[in-house]
């Protein structure tokens, strides 16, 4: 009798604990779906920072190893800033707009 409510007291813990996981999965699906839009806005602005980047570097005849040894990062991540995978950091931001002689608000002004 004992070994029997102990169970079910188990089972029932179980049940509450999977209920709770399940919730909390739906959740958090529903709140990327939601997202959508924010997602797409994030891809354009990306792009467009990206762009205004490669911009910047080929009108001032830079590649990218020069523009990732001058700053100190690989060119693999000015790769990412221009293809809009990732963005600079703030210091790497500063460091570009240095670079290509143009101030920061005039790269991010591109982007809007």
């Amino acid at each position: 009798m004992k070994v029997s409510v102990f169970m079910i007291i188990v089972g029932i813990i179980f049940l509450c604990i999977f209920v709770g996981l399940l919730t909390l999965i739906v959740r958090a699906l529903l709140k990327y779906i939601h997202s959508k839009d924010v997602r797409q806005e994030k891809s354009v602005v990306r792009k467009s920072l990206g762009e205004a980047l490669k911009a910047h570097r080929t009108q001032c005849k830079m590649t990218q190893e020069f523009v990732a040894e001058t700053i100190g990062v690989s060119r693999q991540a000015v790769s990412k800033w221009e293809n809009g995978t990732s963005d600079p950091s703030t210091s790497n931001l500063f460091a570009l707009a240095k670079l290509y002689g143009v101030s920061v608000e005039e790269l991010l002004k591109e982007v809007e």
